[in-house]
């Protein structure tokens, strides 16, 4: 497939992994589409388990589902044609166009990105077909030596694309003026006359005294610094991959409801949990490995890319004696997808879906059994909690779990029927909706089933606007955007 009249890109590489990459994109579409062009994020290769389920009924990674709605356009399977889900150390689920298509160990998919990269491209020509504009997001670092070869995330990418690089680094790190010179002397030399110029992210202080450092990169690159950007103090946008810490202040933290979730080793889709970090009634905890479970009213299982791998690491923790206790002093429990399926009997993996073949035991604390199968679960939903509360968001699961029908259902989805179940007793629940918090109405209901009493939902989708808008702003105040477009 040949572009006859390909259409303006711009790709934005860090020098590092958490550079800034995916909110410089994130800004840059919002910048663009507030000055009227039709803009698409882009993003070749991403690996994370943070993920979202698109119109056209496939998965992409979060990051570009947030940069398309900063667009303002759906997201699609394009903007995300290659997509890696970890299942362990040396493997991963590779997605392409939106659906899996193979499990394969870091050797093996080496040498499949030879194929990856058809895929990437013909959905980068869709893109520019389509719209006015596309800004693309690089992965890692383009200096990654050992990456280089068959590489299509970065350079590998933007050289058969014909795509300009602009460099964007972490100041807040230290050490910035290395990043930069030492990530472009790293380059081919057709690479580095590909790199634009730079942006320094997240700088702190008076900018006067940055300066002759900027002077200085400018004479020794040849390149301009496009600008520099503040560090914008709690900016909430959805993470990639990483977990972001909110602990709560001394003084909301008396009264508030205290929510404990294990951090997994192969934790999915934790933005489930962001609207509860910014709950003002609300008390966090991600518990890692080695500490034990602090006091808790509500214990979340999470979601997870190897349940039965996760279920076991949980037990070799002692967690499973700290949810027993949890729940023989009264408190909740709640599974979301694969945290879901670990509350059951058992869990089955007979074809070796997400590790090796085989059958696990579960906590046995809900009366069902799951069986992993070929094919994912991919759809966005809507529906009632607890019988009454709007609810929408999504699914991404593989497998069926077997329900008794004499249960009472946590949700009834629009399309669908029943979700997940309630417990006799009421202190443990189930579902495989991902996003369950970010409705304010069916927050508020989870909240008090938790018991807070009193809860309020907090508009997930006001908070992460706003955030939006105030990066835009912050990127048409201190960077040359002119110069850069």
């Amino acid at each position: 497939m040949s572009i006859t009249d390909p259409r303006p890109a711009l790709m934005v590489q860090g020098t590092t992994s958490d550079a800034g990459k995916s909110l410089m994109v994130t800004g840059l579409c919002r910048v663009l589409a507030r000055r009227g062009i039709s803009v698409a994020p882009f993003k070749p290769q991403n690996m994370a388990l943070n993920s979202a389920v698109t119109e056209d009924g496939g998965e992409i990674g979060r990051a570009q589902a947030l940069q398309a709605e900063a667009a303002g356009i759906a997201p699609h399977t394009d903007m995300n044609p290659v997509l890696l889900k970890p299942s362990s150390d040396c493997h991963a689920q590779v997605i392409v166009h939106g659906h899996a298509v193979d499990h394969l160990d870091a050797t093996t998919y080496h040498h499949y990105k030879t194929h990856a990269l058809d895929a990437v491209m013909s959905s980068f020509q869709r893109l520019q077909a389509h719209y006015q504009c596309v800004i693309v997001e690089g992965a890692g670092s383009p200096a990654e030596i050992n990456l280089r070869d068959r590489d299509i995330a970065n350079m590998g990418f933007a050289e058969p694309a014909d795509c300009p690089v602009v460099l964007v680094a972490d100041i807040d790190r230290g050490g910035v003026f290395a990043h930069l010179v030492g990530t472009l002397d790293l380059l081919s030399s057709s690479e580095q006359d590909r790199v634009l110029g730079f942006i320094i992210n997240r700088f702190r202080g008076d900018l006067s005294l940055l300066q002759p450092g900027l002077d200085w990169l400018e004479q020794r690159t040849g390149k301009p610094v496009f600008g520099v950007l503040p560090y914008l103090q709690d900016l909430r946008l959805d993470a990639e991959d990483a977990l972001r810490p909110a602990p709560a202040s001394e003084e909301s933290a008396r009264d508030a409801l205290r929510i404990v979730v294990p951090a997994l080793p192969r934790i999915s889709n934790h933005t489930d949990f962001e609207p509860l970090q910014d709950h003002p009634q609300v008390q966090l905890t991600f518990v890692g490995p080695g500490d034990p479970l602090p006091g808790a009213d509500l214990i979340i299982l999470p979601g997870s890319k190897n349940v039965r791998g996760d279920l076991a690491f949980l037990r070799q923790q002692g967690w499973d004696q700290g949810i027993a206790r949890h729940l023989r002093y009264g408190g909740k429990v709640l599974g979301i997808c694969g945290g879901y399926q670990m509350l059951g009997e058992h869990i089955d993996d007979p074809e070796g879906i997400e590790d090796e073949p085989g059958s696990s035991v579960g906590l046995g604390w809900l009366p069902t059994r799951t069986r992993l199968l070929p094919g994912k679960h991919l759809r966005q939903v809507r529906g009632t909690l607890f019988g009454t509360a709007q609810l929408q968001g999504y699914e991404i699961h593989c497998g069926e779990t077997q329900v008794p029908t004499d249960l009472r259902a946590l949700a009834h989805l629009e399309q669908g029927g029943p979700d997940g179940l309630i417990s006799d007793d009421d202190q443990i629940a189930g579902t495989y909706v991902h996003g369950l918090f970010d409705a304010p109405e069916a927050c508020a209901a989870l909240l008090r089933w938790a018991g807070l009493h009193k809860a309020k939902g907090v508009d997930r989708a006001a908070r992460r606007e706003a955030d939006i808008e105030r990066l835009a702003d912050s990127m048409e105040a201190n960077l040359d955007l002119d110069a850069l477009l």
